[in-house]
């Protein structure tokens, strides 16, 4: 009887669907070894050497774990293939006596990956673990010194850490931003014409005297007025009209920060919330994995879309196979894109999920499949239209090919114009002058505060949601009726407090950096004292 361990109670389930009688799965329920509670747990005298200690919850799993593995002719190690994954093996190794466990990966539980898992057994990533160990006693490091500092001068059971400190940073930069914006004044004049057949359309001013007018250049009424006042008895006349084919490209498939953005613009789900509904179609086999900031797919997975458009949309919707290139900064790439283990499998397909499960399930699917097909083919026209001095231009648009479009919808308006040559002569019903002021940068939500702390390279994909739900029960920062955050008083005030004494560990590039250090432990470029 061979063992396979794995952290997951239902991954244990679902893998042990796919194994015949020589296996037994069982599941660590998560780590089962940690810096211990209450004290610092760090020897910073001795090389930053850490403290290990079996929590309390995990004693009971540790035991029944022993008994099964020294029943076993071998332990396989089945944990994630992410820094926390590797340090649960490691854990695992050494808790267990394990002197020459397998380790095997999957990204996608199925029983073709999990087969050629078995096939192709490692040993345990030492950088990997190094790497979860640096981040580990770093975030101790933060915490257990600054969080003393706090209580003294803010008030008890306060926290600070290693990244959710410049998260709430980012908030109360983005706070200042809105106090100090200062509204501008701006003008645009709006001219409904109609065509000699009656069509009527709008257009917007946009020349004088051949030269652009920008979004500020008429700052105030009397501005606009004296605009009307030279238009005054004006005839209008079609000057150009220019049509052209335009194309749509469908988005990348997923990756953590962006499925978290998708799902809360989509649907509001909160990025923690994602994340667990996520986890749950991971474990029983429906989606590859779910904390990946690569964009890469599997040859495998090209040919399951290729075969499934084609078969449902027929050869015009197939892009030919398409791969994605990852931008964000220090991106791992260790895993695939987030996309259906199954291609072909739709959500209209699937049964026992929940309404939540099925439709992030569903948002994946269309994602992951639309990356696979088309562009959309959009005509553009936009006619000109002269007036004394000044041009009006207005724009138009059809969908003449759907493409992608016919499984993942983006927001597209249809405007149409009527058909009209140059020289054509037009009638003016109204001119309209509309004031604006511009405003101060929105708030952060869900979404921008995910892609905020991406772009920064603050962060990886395993932390965003467990970040932003740390500051919102700490109460440092609150979620307002448009469900943007808000600097709370007590966030204003660590943040403050932060700043002043401890500006390094607040700042944003500075975490960025040490985010990079860590990165390069993973990869085994730098090396982190101590030595396992």
């Amino acid at each position: 009887m061979k063992l396979i361990i794995v952290e997951s109670p239902t991954k244990s389930v679902t893998i042990g669907k796919f194994l015949g009688k020589g296996y037994v799965v069982r599941s660590s329920f998560g780590h089962i070894r940690d810096l211990p509670k209450g004290k610092l747990g760090v020897d910073v005298e001795h090389d930053f050497s850490p403290e290990y200690v079996i929590p309390t919850k995990a004693r009971k799993t540790v035991t029944a774990l022993k008994k099964e593995a020294k029943k076993a002719e071998a332990v396989i190690l089945a944990t994630d293939e992410d820094r926390e994954g590797e340090a649960i093996a490691f854990h695992l190794k050494e808790i267990l006596s394990l002197k020459n466990p397998q380790r095997i990966v999957f990204h996608e539980i199925t029983k073709k990956a999990i087969e050629e898992a078995l096939q192709h057994p490692r040993s345990i990533d030492d950088n990997l673990v190094q790497a979860q160990q640096a981040r580990r006693i770093l975030d101790r490091l933060v915490g257990y010194k600054l969080s003393p500092f706090l209580w003294k001068k803010v008030a008890k059971r306060l926290s600070a850490g290693r990244v959710q400190s410049v998260a709430v940073r980012l908030v109360a930069q983005r706070e200042k931003e809105i106090k100090a914006f200062i509204p501008q004044e701006y003008w645009n004049i709006v001219a409904t014409l109609f065509t000699e057949k009656k069509e009527e359309f709008q257009a917007e001013l946009s020349k004088k005297d051949g030269v652009a007018i920008e979004k500020l250049s008429i700052k105030n009424k009397q501005e606009s007025d004296k605009i009307l006042k030279e238009l005054e008895g004006a005839s209008y006349e079609v000057v150009a009209v220019e049509r052209k084919e335009t194309k749509r490209n469908p988005l990348p498939p997923f990756t953590t920060s962006t499925l978290q953005q998708a799902s809360w613009q989509r649907f509001h789900y909160s990025a923690r919330f994602t994340m667990q509904l996520a986890q749950h179609l991971y474990e029983t086999g429906l989606i590859t994995y779910h904390r990946t900031d690569s964009m890469n797919l599997s040859a495998e997975a090209l040919l399951g879309a290729k075969e499934f458009i084609e078969g449902s949309y027929g050869t015009q919707y197939w892009a030919g196979e398409r791969r994605y290139k990852t931008k964000s900064k220090g991106a791992q790439e260790a895993h695939e894109a987030i996309r259906p283990a199954s291609p072909g499998k739709t959500s209209d397909s699937l049964k026992g999920l929940k309404p939540q499960e099925l439709r992030l399930y569903d948002l994946i699917w269309r994602r992951f499949t639309a990356s696979q097909m088309v562009p959309a083919l959009i005509d553009a026209n936009s006619i000109d239209v002269q007036a004394n001095a000044y041009t009006f231009r207005a724009n138009g648009q059809i969908l003449r090919f759907d493409g992608f479009l016919k499984v993942y919808s983006l927001k597209f308006d249809e405007a149409l114009l009527p058909i009209l040559k140059e020289q054509d002569p037009l009638s003016l019903k109204q001119l309209t002058p509309e004031q604006h002021f511009t405003l101060p940068p929105p708030r952060y939500n869900e979404a921008s505060l995910v892609k905020a702390l991406e772009s920064h390279g603050v962060g990886r994909p395993s932390t965003y949601a467990p970040i932003l739900s740390l500051i919102q029960a700490r109460n440092y920062v609150a979620k307002d009726e448009q469900k943007r955050f808000v600097l709370t008083e007590l966030g204003e005030a660590v943040d403050n407090i932060l700043v002043e004494h401890f500006p390094v560990i607040v700042d944003v590039e500075f975490t960025a950096g040490m985010e990079n250090d860590l990165d390069e432990v993973a990869e085994g470029k730098k090396e982190w004292v101590p030595m396992l």
